[in-house]
């Protein structure tokens, strides 16, 4: 008897300190990753396959210490014959690579999802299946949307609710069957509902939305961002841009974060060259649940940079910290340098005169840096 008592007593305390523990997830999202041509051909081995491991060599430390890392797939795998714009189809290394390099999740309701017609993305979610990476955005079937969709991430007792929707698709449609997620507000109000059903913590929507190469958010944009907030979406990320945009955090009269939005990622890998197009920010927070209390800390974003083949000779696309001291340090073209050092200053002037809220940048160029300095 005396045993029982003193089990069920070891039961309620740890209970107890299960319940007053606080429970943090660490989110990381980067913007479009993108195959244009000049891509391709980088990319392509001597044996007709594709090797992409070392666009992301330098960041792939910071995507993987993330507990949930998400990306906009913004291309197809539709199979060979493969292209870069206006119609998107990558080789399924692409895609392997992006894995290997730490994403979790693919956002594929993006304008070019439809690049290759519903065969492609038939082929695109059926190569995703077999990788075993988990998406949102475009589905086979009407069925398989209701299944799956909307997308509740759990990590110990915090649930996550995943949505992902697009403006359009190039004015292409959807046929024999597919589906792709539009801005419908209609059909967002019903997905909200249905992240609360399932029980979600907290509700994440990611957005494919704006006006290209604009380093400000249209109306339209601040408009579905106050709609999204007030409907319960606490947090926001844009990609299509393709540049950055910038970053707005509400908060109650104590100081906690009660939503944000990123109006845009900008590109996470592309081979673009309309200015500012090169670079990009990747952005993290951390969600804390303590009891039933969900909080949104430290929100920051570390600039990034692609190197191109024809800037820095027999070198790969390479994705590259973009703070000054990794730029003063280990950036030795001169071209490439003048590149990164005007993207960081339009950025810090953008951001300071645009961004809401305590938004931080940080510095993940540490080990690069370090290899850099050995290496001279």
């Amino acid at each position: 008897m005396k045993r029982a008592l003193f089990l069920i007593c070891i039961l309620f305390l740890y209970s107890i300190t299960r319940i007053a523990e606080a429970q943090t997830i660490s989110m990381l999202f980067a913007g479009d990753a993108m195959q244009h041509e000049a891509q391709l051909k980088d990319a392509i081995n001597s044996n007709g396959s594709f090797f992409y491991d070392n666009n992301f060599e330098l960041i792939k430390n910071e995507i993987t210490s993330a507990d949930i890392a998400v990306v906009n797939f913004e291309t197809t795998l539709g199979g060979s014959p493969y292209s870069g714009y206006p119609a998107f189809c990558s080789p399924d290394e692409f895609a392997v690579a992006l894995k290997r390099c730490g994403f979790d999740i693919f956002l594929t309701a993006n304008n070019h999802c439809l690049d290759k017609g519903s065969n492609g993305v038939f082929r695109t979610i059926n190569i995703l299946d077999s990788l075993n990476i988990k998406h949102l955005g475009t589905y086979k079937s009407e069925y398989e949307r209701n299944t799956k969709y909307p997308m509740i991430i759990r990590k110990g007792d915090v649930k996550i609710g995943m949505l992902n929707y697009t403006y359009g698709t190039n004015g292409i449609k959807a046929k024999q069957g597919a589906i792709v997620d539009y801005i419908d507000t209609t059909l967002i109000k019903r997905d909200i509902a249905f992240c609360n059903i399932k029980g979600a913590d907290i509700i994440i929507a990611n957005v494919h939305w704006g006006d290209e190469y604009q380093l400000n958010q249209n109306i339209h944009q601040k408009r579905l961002a106050e709609w999204l907030h007030k409907k319960g979406v606490r947090i926001i990320i844009g990609s299509h841009p393709h540049v950055i945009q910038p970053i707005e955090a509400v908060t109650d009269s104590c100081g906690n974060i009660e939503a944000i939005t990123v109006y845009s990622l900008g590109n996470f890998i592309s081979n673009m060259r309309i200015k500012m197009t090169k670079g990009a920010i990747i952005f993290r927070l951390n969600i804390v649940k303590e009891n039933d209390s969900i909080k949104i800390v430290n929100p920051r974003y570390a600039k990034i940079f692609t190197q191109r083949p024809d800037v820095v000779k027999n070198e790969p696309y390479k994705i590259l910290p973009c703070d000054s001291v990794y730029i003063n340090s280990c950036i030795t073209i001169p071209k490439l340098k003048e590149e990164m050092m005007i993207f960081n200053r339009e950025t810090d002037r953008l951001f300071k005169k645009h961004n809401k809220g305590e938004i931080s940048e940080y510095f993940f160029s540490k080990n690069a840096l370090y290899s850099c300095i050995n290496e001279k």
